[in-house]
């Protein structure tokens, strides 16, 4: 007997022993997972299997999880006394050994284990890089058959661990990161492999609700504020949802953390709607010609989970949460302050949260004391490409109008040739 069921947030619809499906009642709403146990577990070890709220029966392979510990440098640097950073990336002498230095790992790995499970044999993915890299990457590890689509513009920062050039990925030479999710959907429709659902997959999101287990394993609570940087929004509503399930157990505290989100200026348009107190974003906040103005690709989706039942902009109202806008300029300073003060390289997402808390503690929108868990995602590149070795991500161009059949073909050649 499985240990959850997937419930729809919007009519309370149950669904048991399936893939990534969706509520037929409520197009608008997103699933969750309803664990049967509602206190939390934690065995021994290192690994993101040790927690028992994620939606897989077991483990086919091993995945490490994010390292949190206590911040000294950049805490006293903001004036904060109890700031606890969760890093996910390379940097062996923390414990940090995320070879894709990301926490889309996380939600990679739980992905992977809960298709295996459910019988499916292959993904298609859509990606603006960091996803990509890891599916990538567990792809190799597991054994797994995954399809890569990504935008064009984002090669420029994309890099594969060493094993994973072999993998399938398509540039879409046309379009950004939105039009590569739906050409994936198109593609895994003709390959008749599912769509890996993106922000709908719910052991996505609850792989990325792990950063808040390891944190609450470690500080013992749930934290007072937690910092992200978003583009989907998907890795802040998963560490929602887990923060709900930890509430419910009654042993982490009594608050819900208050989410504290940004993105990078001027492509911002969840920032700027819930400033704005909407639910619904504008269409010209999501105009494309902005995204080549930030720094930060893999913040630039135009179709966030914000207003979805179940979304960015519940998770928000339910935890008295803000939303912040940062600069390119704020983006660099921060990521070269947080590597001087804290010892390793970020990458521009995080420096987006990290100008973030900057800026809730100079506003006042935090207390010095209060307990504040900060997501650092994409942490330690330049040491893992130095230390271990990366491959060069190795594309098959296409347009949007280029048939899926000659995109099918093109795979059938590489995976012959590797």
């Amino acid at each position: 007997m499985s240990h959850f069921r997937i419930k729809c947030r919007g009519c309370g619809t149950v669904l048991e022993d399936t893939y990534c499906a969706f509520c037929e009642h409520c197009r608008g709403s997103l699933l969750y997972t309803e664990y049967t146990d509602r206190t939390l577990s934690i065995m021994d070890g290192k690994e993101i299997w040790r927690f028992n709220w994620l939606p897989v029966h077991g483990a086919s392979f091993s995945q490490p999880g994010p390292v949190v510990y206590r911040s000294e440098a950049l805490a006293g640097y903001l004036g904060l006394s109890n700031l606890y950073i969760a890093f996910s990336g390379y940097w062996p002498e923390r414990g940090g050994n995320l070879l894709t230095c990301t926490f889309k790992e996380l939600e990679a790995a739980v992905v992977v284990q809960n298709a295996m499970e459910n019988g499916v044999r292959g993904l298609v993915v859509a990606s603006a890089g960091n996803t990509a890299r890891a599916m990538a990457h567990l792809s190799v590890v597991s054994g797994f058959d995954v399809v890569v689509v990504v935008p064009t513009m984002c090669l420029l920062d994309m890099w594969y661990p060493k094993g994973a050039e072999g993998v399938p990925t398509v540039a879409l030479t046309d379009g950004d990161y939105s039009d590569s999710i739906d050409f994936a959907r198109r593609l895994a429709t003709h390959l008749g492999q599912p769509f890996e659902g993106g922000v709908k997959n719910i052991a996505k999101r609850d792989g990325l609700g792990v950063v808040l287990l390891e944190a609450v394993a470690v500080i013992g609570r749930l934290p007072d504020h937690y910092f992200q940087a978003v583009g989907s929004g998907t890795g802040a509503i998963g560490v929602w949802e887990m923060s709900e399930r930890l509430l419910r157990d009654g042993r982490f505290g009594r608050h819900l953390p208050v989410l504290h989100l940004s993105q990078n200026l001027p492509f911002a348009p969840m920032t700027r709607a819930y400033q704005r107190g909407e639910r619904e974003l504008r269409r010209d906040e999501l105009d494309p010609s902005l995204i080549p103005l930030i720094t930060t690709r893999v913040l630039s989706n135009r179709y966030p989970a914000y207003s979805v039942i179940g979304g960015v902009y519940d998770a928000l109202r339910a935890t008295g949460g803000r939303m912040y806008g940062v600069e390119n300029q704020e983006v660099y300073r921060w990521m070269e302050l947080f590597e001087g003060l804290e010892g390793v390289d970020i990458v521009p997402a995080s420096g987006v949260a990290v100008a973030s808390l900057e800026q809730a503690v100079r506003q006042g929108w935090v207390n010095r004391g209060e307990t504040i868990l900060l997501n650092i995602t994409g942490g330690g590149e330049g040491r893992v490409k130095r230390e271990t070795g990366v491959s060069e991500v190795r594309p098959i161009y296409v347009s949007k109008e280029t048939p899926v059949e000659e995109v099918e073909e093109a795979i059938f050649s590489l995976k012959n040739s590797s």
